[in-house]
């Protein structure tokens, strides 16, 4: 077992960082330098926060306030343990402030301080993609999947513009989806929007 580990851990290390830039300094392109760091900014991201809140307090009163606490509570939970136990249980260093890729880094924004696995931007909006999925899925049946796909990119852009390594982001989406589907499943038990006068196709 621990000579598989000797082998397997260096492995995936190298295959963390190839895949890494590839995508950090390959597959570029002007629209994306642009538009990715933009994207993983979540101050750029309030209206949209705004918009949920206006929306499910107009149309489901007493229980958007339920909604409103598993929201928040999903965000703190990927959050808090994904700073407190994986970043600082790894303790693995980002891409852009270690000395051995900064020869392959093409780094866009400014490199934060701290810890890089797990992502906690991939965890959150994973996290509250998955909420929203599985409490909003019964009203907007043909449009609610497009929180997996703003999800993705604001995961996908910490990678592209330098920040994390693909692994921090699997590993934190794969949190934030873990989180999402215990609050969205215990908020659609005991509240849940189902039923409501609410239906969109």
């Amino acid at each position: 077992m621990f000579p598989l580990n000797l082998v397997f851990w260096p492995w995936l290390q190298r295959l963390d960082e190839s895949l890494f830039v590839t995508i950090n300094s390959q597959w570029t392109n002007p629209v994306f330098d642009s538009v990715m760091p933009f994207l993983r900014k979540s101050d750029h991201w309030v209206p949209l926060y705004l918009f949920l809140l206006v929306f499910i307090l107009m149309n489901f009163r007493t229980k958007a306030v339920w909604w409103i606490i598993f929201f928040i509570l999903t965000v703190g939970i990927t959050d808090y343990i994904g700073t407190n136990a994986f970043k600082y249980g790894f303790e693995r260093i980002r891409p852009c402030n270690s000395a051995n890729m900064l020869e392959h880094l093409r780094l866009l924004v400014p490199c934060p301080s701290g810890f890089g696995f797990t992502s906690n931007h991939a965890a959150n909006h994973f996290g509250m993609a998955t909420f929203l999925f599985l409490s909003f899925r019964h009203l907007f049946k043909n449009w609610v999947w497009l929180a997996y796909l703003w999800a993705g990119s604001i995961a996908y852009a910490q990678v592209y513009v330098g920040v994390h390594y693909p692994m921090d982001i699997i590993a934190g989406a794969v949190w934030g989806l873990l989180v999402g589907t215990i609050t969205g499943t215990v908020f659609n038990k005991w509240f849940g929007l189902k039923g409501d006068h609410l239906e969109y196709q």
